[in-house]
């Protein structure tokens, strides 16, 4: 068995809570981004881009999130304020990928998305790969157009995912998995 099919064998999510630093230096953020930039791409539209949070800029769009909260739960209370402000603040970089798909003539808008979404999980494959752990996850801010303007999304623009990276201070137990026989069928069988 080769070492990747291994890897993908191997590969859980881990959730940000339970990320810690060190993350991906600029170096290695660089080598992921080119790495999670050779997905699938019909007609090379390059239908996504990132956004780097990490450093001050964790704790800048942890306000922005906070903020928000704020704004459409005025009766919250603080602690549970505080619940979503820390949830950009967990691991130490932070990948908003972020999906530009469009109409286009000749290349459907949902082929578009799904090239964004491979862009998540080829990120979570070689952040595995280099020693870190990810988590791919949105969370109701992705679909906050105040958070999404904060962040310097177009109104065209959205979130395919945020990818949590750093390194594990523990790593949770395998889920059940689908049973193949409950989710593959063949044609003509």
């Amino acid at each position: 068995m080769t070492d990747t099919l291994s890897l993908l064998k191997l590969r859980r999510s881990v959730p940000p809570q339970f990320l810690t630093a060190p993350g991906p230096d600029a170096s290695q953020l660089e080598e992921l981004l080119t790495i999670a930039s050779r997905v699938p791409d019909h007609g090379k539209l390059v239908p996504w881009r990132f956004i780097v949070f990490s450093g001050e800029g964790r704790a800048k769009a942890a306000e922005v999130v906070a903020a928000a909260f704020r704004a459409r739960n005025p009766e919250a209370r603080p602690e549970q304020v505080e619940f979503e402000r820390q949830r950009l603040l967990h691991a130490p970089v932070i990948v908003a990928v972020v999906s530009r798909a469009g109409p286009h003539v000749k290349i459907p808008e949902w082929e578009q998305e799904l090239t964004a979404g491979a862009v998540c999980m080829t990120m979570l494959v070689a952040a595995q790969a280099m020693g870190f752990s990810g988590s791919w996850l949105t969370n109701w801010f992705s679909f906050d157009r105040g958070v999404l303007d904060a962040f310097g999304l177009s109104a065209s623009e959205r979130i395919a995912g945020f990818v949590h990276l750093g390194t594990a201070t523990s790593v949770p137990s395998d889920r059940d998995r689908p049973v193949l026989a409950d989710i593959v069928s063949h044609y003509g069988a």
